[in-house]
């Protein structure tokens, strides 16, 4: 049965909405599981539709504008179990995020190097990381690394995470339909993947059919068209 993980952007401290990663465009987010934009009414709301946990993207922090969120998200931790972004790049700043949020999110296109990201594996519990990777017009989306999609699948591999985000940004926002090429390249990997990136009510069925167990989704469940229980 495939879990629907409800999707919160973050900037100064407001939920938001927008297309494909273009951060400079993003507005406050309209939803139906609350009359305003405030994170922590949302949640309340959302752990009412009975979801287990959430995912939060603090854009603030990615793009290094300021901690504006980080008490809010505690607060939303509160009340379910928070999968946080904020654009870790090293251990350090893993670390710092775990008093914060229930799972930490250590993405490619932040993270400093492959380095960083086996001193966090060999640290910490597997149970708090998941490791995020973003994909740019079908290219691994890094900022810092000099690596392409089947050398950081080596990495995985090697690291053997709980948990992978499969994440298409190129499709985030637009209700045009999750990446099959790119979850097929994947499937090794199947059992640990958290899909995220454009998803469709009428693809739901068909990740369930293909064992994929969880699934982000923004704007179609705030829009009401996918429940938390599509089932």
């Amino acid at each position: 049965m495939l879990e629907i993980i409800p999707v919160l952007d973050l900037m100064n401290s407001i939920a938001v909405s927008g297309k494909s990663g273009n951060r400079d465009t993003y507005t406050p987010l309209q939803t139906i599981y609350a009359s305003s934009s405030d994170p922590v009414e949302i949640a309340n709301s959302l752990k009412r539709a009975n979801a287990k946990e959430m995912y939060i993207a603090d854009l603030d922090l990615i793009e290094r504008n300021g901690n504006h969120n980080i008490y809010k998200i505690k607060e939303v931790n509160t009340i379910l179990p928070v999968i946080v972004d904020v654009g870790v790049d090293n251990l350090e700043t893993f670390e710092f995020m775990l008093d914060f949020a229930y799972k930490i999110i250590v993405a490619t296109e932040t993270l400093e190097s492959i380095e960083e990201l086996e001193k966090i594996f060999e640290k910490y519990p597997k149970e708090r990381i998941i490791v995020s990777v973003d994909v740019k017009n079908n290219e691994l989306y890094t900022k810092h690394m000099d690596l392409d999609l089947e050398g950081f699948k080596e990495v995985l591999r090697r690291i053997d995470p709980n948990e992978i985000i499969l994440l298409d940004i190129s499709s985030v926002g637009t209700e045009g339909g999750y990446n099959k090429e790119l979850l097929e390249s994947f499937s090794e990997f199947k059992d640990k993947i958290i899909l995220g990136g454009g998803i469709t009510k009428d693809e739901i069925e068909t990740l369930s059919d293909l064992g994929i167990k969880k699934a982000l989704v923004g704007t179609a469940l705030h829009k009401g068209e996918i429940s938390i229980n599509p089932f």
